[in-house]
């Protein structure tokens, strides 16, 4: 593959766990557990378009890594 061409990302969301946020543009923040090119599945947090066509950049988590972030957001002092 040259390296101007755009090697094609697969998606397949596998478990929808919930929205975070909305935008005024109909965009949802999500967190939801997605296989990215046929590989083990990661939970992962990013905003969608409103029919998914279209996704942000977004962060995705192993298990283990999310259930750190799980244990640091409950430790939080809000």
């Amino acid at each position: 593959m040259e390296n101007n061409e755009k090697r094609e990302i697969t998606c397949e969301i596998k478990e929808e766990f919930g929205v975070i946020a909305e935008d005024r543009r109909g965009w949802h923040k999500e967190l939801n557990l997605v296989s990215w090119n046929h590989l083990n599945p990661k939970y992962d947090i990013r905003e969608w378009s409103p029919d998914r066509s279209r996704m942000g950049k977004g962060v995705t988590f192993t298990k283990d890594e999310i259930v750190v972030l799980r244990n640091l957001l409950n430790d939080l002092a809000i």
